[in-house]
């Protein structure tokens, strides 16, 4: 039951940092409150658990034998969120989030971009080789763990993003909430590369 709350743990802590994914919530709820973050928000928790039943049948194996490809798609990564960062800081008009938010928004393209995210892909390795089960309701469990705790997490985010629409609003503090965006992709595209 221990190695159940680790895997908790691991999935609170890469679910409620700033990400990708967050800030994708965070975007939506700012511009059309938390309704409008629901089909990120389900896109997200949906690619997850599709991320999670691809890494249970196999491809965890494969990625954790092959370092060369495991670190490709780390690098990818890392590479794509840096170069948000860099747009959503470089941009000096008062719509750059929306200009340089360009990671998908749709409920499709969040539950695809769950395939590209490297944070998604170490997070899951390491919960399900913590974890392995014997068959697919073993996995139970982390089927559970796996909707509900990306679910509140996206929820606050969405939350904040609310709360953030009236300084997106204006110009010069959208400005700020933009370089502050960015500088958390920058951080977290800095992070994954260290891991490598």
């Amino acid at each position: 039951m221990h190695d159940l709350f680790a895997c908790a743990g691991l999935l609170l802590a890469a679910a409620i940092t700033p990400g990708p994914n967050n800030l994708v919530v965070l975007h939506e709820a700012g511009h059309g409150g938390v309704r409008a973050a629901a089909g990120a928000i389900g896109g997200i928790v949906l690619g997850g658990l599709a991320l999670l039943a691809v890494v249970a049948t196999g491809a965890g194996t494969l990625l954790s034998t092959h370092a060369t490809l495991r670190a490709s798609l780390a690098a990818l990564g890392a590479a794509y969120m840096a170069w948000l960062g860099v747009r959503l800081l470089g941009s000096t008009s008062g719509r750059a989030s929306a200009d340089a938010m360009t990671l998908p928004t749709s409920a499709l393209g969040l539950f695809g971009f769950q395939f590209l995210n490297p944070k998604g892909w170490a997070m899951v390795t390491t919960v399900v080789a913590a974890r392995p089960a014997a068959d697919a309701a073993g996995y139970l469990p982390l089927v559970v763990l796996f909707t509900a705790i990306p679910l509140a997490c996206l929820l606050l985010w969405s939350f904040a993003g609310r709360r953030l629409a009236v300084h997106l609003a204006r110009p010069r503090s959208r400005r700020r909430i933009d370089a502050a965006m960015g500088v958390l992709l920058l951080a977290s595209a800095a992070l994954l590369l260290i891991d490598l």
